[in-house]
Order: C-alpha cells, then sequence, then structure tokens
C-alpha cells in the first residue's frame, strides 16, 4: 500500500510537469510568494515518538497557471520518544518542491498536492549514554489537500494536510519495541502558513478612447403648419464609448472593483448617465487577453460586466438602462504575435478591457 501511494505522489509531479509543457506559449503572470509557518507533527508509530509536536516551515511558491502552483522549501519538527528508560527525540527535517492543483482562483483555493524531495531523519535515542538510533538520508514523497484564503492581494493564509514518506534507521531493541534497520516511515503534517504575495501585475492607466470625428449636424428647418414626422434617432451621441482598463477596475484575476475603478465608473459614467436621461440603454462588454483558459476567461469577462452592473445601479442608474454582455478573448484589440511572457502580459493590455457604450438613445425634440 505505501508503495502505490508514494508511486501516486510522483506520479502527479510529473503530470504536472507535462501539464505545464503543453500550456499556452504566453506565460501566466502570477505572483510569487513567500510561505513561512508552523507544522504539527505526528510521527509514524514505528518510531515510538509522543503523539504530537509543533515545528515550523519556510517555503517560496509561484502562480504557474491558472490552476498551478508550484512551492519549494524546507520543513522541520522533532519530537521526544514514547518509550520509559529512554531519552532523545527523533527529528526530521525535509526539503521538497509540491505542485498544487488549485480548484479556483478566488479569495478560497483548495488544492491537492503532490511533492518530492529529500529527508534527513535523526532517531537520536540512546538508553543509559548508549545510542540506539540512526540518521539517514533518504528521498522523501508526499501527497494531501489543503486551501489558501487571500485576504488582500498582498497577504494570505494557506492550510494542509499531508503524508509524508521516507527512511530511517534504528537500532534493532526487541525489549522496546524497535525492530532495527532501514525502514520506511510515514509521517503525517498539519500545516499552517501565511502567504505574502509579490510580483504580481502592477495596474495600469486606462486606455483613453480615441473620439470619432463627429460630422457637423445642420440646423433643423423652421417649423411649418403641418406636424413633422418625429425623427426616429438621434443626431448624435449624447456621449463617446468608454473604454476602461481591467488594471483599473479589478485586481488581478478578480471580479470585484477597486476604489480606483469606482472613481473612474463615477467620473466617466454614472456622471454622464444621470447627465443624459433620453441614453435609455448603454451596453456594458467585459473582454479579456488570451492568457489561458478561453472557458475561463468568458466566465470571467461575464462576471466583471455583471459587477459593473451592479455597481452602476448601486449609484442610482435604473437597472432597465444597463444591459450587461462578455465577450472574453473573442475581441481583441492587439494580437501580440510571437511576444511571450512579461512583455506578452504588457502587449496585450488593451485587451483587458470593460466597454461602456450607448445602445437604444431617445430622439430629441
Amino acid at each position: 500500500m505505501k508503495k502505490n501511494l508514494i508511486s501516486l505522489a510522483i506520479a502527479g509531479v510529473f503530470a504536472f510537469g507535462a501539464s505545464v509543457a503543453a500550456a499556452d506559449e504566453v506565460a501566466y503572470d502570477g505572483a510569487w510568494y513567500a510561505l513561512p509557518g508552523v507544522n504539527v507533527l505526528h510521527a509514524d508509530s514505528d518510531l515510538e515518538a509522543k503523539p504530537r509536536s509543533v515545528g515550523g516551515f519556510l517555503k517560496f511558491g509561484k502562480e504557474i497557471s491558472e490552476h498551478w502552483d508550484v512551492q519549494v522549501g524546507l520543513s522541520h519538527n522533532s519530537v521526544g520518544n514514547d518509550l520509559d528508560g529512554v531519552s532523545g527525540k527523533y527529528r526530521q527535517t525535509l526539503f521538497g518542491v509540491d505542485a498544487l492543483y488549485l480548484f479556483s482562483r478566488d479569495k478560497f483555493r483548495p488544492f491537492l498536492l503532490a511533492g518530492v524531495g529529500a529527508a534527513r531523519n535523526n532517531v537520536d535515542y540512546s538508553v543509559n549514554g548508549t545510542d540506539i538510533g540512526g540518521k539517514k538520508t533518504s528521498w522523501m514523497a508526499n501527497v494531501g489537500f489543503g486551501a489558501q484564503y487571500l485576504i488582500n492581494e498582498s497577504f494570505g493564509l494557506q492550510a494542509d494536510l499531508r503524508h509524508v514518506w521516507s527512511r530511517a534507521e534504528t537500532d534493532s531493541v526487541p525489549a522496546l519495541g524497535l525492530s532495527g534497520g532501514s525502514e520506511t516511515i510515514g509521517n503525517t503534517y498539519l500545516n499552517l502558513g501565511a502567504i505574502f504575495r509579490f510580483g504580481a501585475p502592477k495596474p495600469v492607466a486606462a486606455v483613453e478612447p480615441t473620439p470619432e470625428p463627429v460630422a457637423a449636424v445642420e440646423p433643423a428647418p423652421e417649423p411649418v403648419a403641418e406636424a413633422a414626422p418625429a425623427p426616429v434617432g438621434p443626431a448624435e451621441p449624447a456621449f463617446e464609448k468608454v473604454t476602461l482598463s481591467s488594471e483599473v477596475l479589478f485586481g488581478f484575476d478578480k471580479d470585484n472593483l477597486k476604489e480606483e475603478g469606482k472613481t473612474a465608473l463615477n467620473n466617466d459614467v454614472v456622471e454622464k448617465l444621470k447627465a443624459h436621461p433620453e441614453v435609455e440603454l448603454i451596453l456594458i462588454t467585459g473582454h479579456t487577453d488570451r492568457v489561458g483558459d478561453a472557458s475561463y476567461n468568458q466566465k470571467l469577462s461575464e462576471r466583471r460586466a455583471n459587477t459593473v452592473k451592479k455597481y452602476l445601479v448601486s449609484q442610482g442608474i435604473d437597472a432597465s438602462r444597463l444591459h450587461a454582455v462578455g465577450k472574453g478573448e473573442a475581441e481583441p484589440v492587439a494580437e501580440c504575435t510571437g511576444v511571450r511572457g512579461k512583455k506578452a502580459i504588457e502587449c496585450l493590455q488593451p485587451n483587458r478591457r470593460v466597454v461602456v457604450e450607448i445602445e437604444v438613445q431617445r430622439a430629441g425634440e
């Protein structure tokens, strides 16, 4: 059974590598983060150790794609033995690389994990001054599950429960229940840590729309005795199309409005709608770039458009005047062919936007 679980852990790491290799040619520009924390160890019963002990760890992580993170780091724990007449502790130091599959990039992010690395097991037991333990450096493999919760763009929490396999060595002391020799042990860890994020894409200024030239409007003729037919539409739009950068409106990969996003909507949209009641319906369209899964991008664009709609309603705009849709990555304004990595993220910035434009405007008197 142990060998099957270890094989599953290793297979999970290699499957992750294959997934990243097959990803889109544009690199996912997620954040780096530091992850310090504490762990609680429940040692393998073969070690005859006490039930649990508190240790610590320090890891560094990278958001690789929409669903994958990689974490690398060290952890350590030590626990006293549970044998009568025996002194000393069992100590374990781990260095490993974990692949995390996240089911969401929202604030709450549950995940599965698998990892491999190296373990240093020190069974430092002695009886009347005679060592009965041993030190061994071996491979390490682990699997587990957990969740992250982001409190804001820079700080969050992570918790996980994992089972860790490695090799340890002890002397044979049948009277104490120690079989001796080198054997595979399995320890269980509960890890609790704090996430300090850095290196995420910075907000950039909104792309100002270029006003389209408007043809001069000929003065209306003087009214005649017979009533002329009512005009079918306005002579010109009450205001020009407004394009707002997603980086100004939202946090990275989020659909909740930032304070500067609310200010931009107040200035560029709310005031204009309140000043022009003749505008009966506006179209709010969310757009994303091509990075990541197309289905995910479509849903993100829809959520962002609807978030803008809800905010406008909260500012006193009648919901019947608002029509929100998402276009995902379907209507890019920048192609950025052949550009990769961070340069691609910067080049594709104009595609990450929300567009507000007049859909129906009542004809003037």
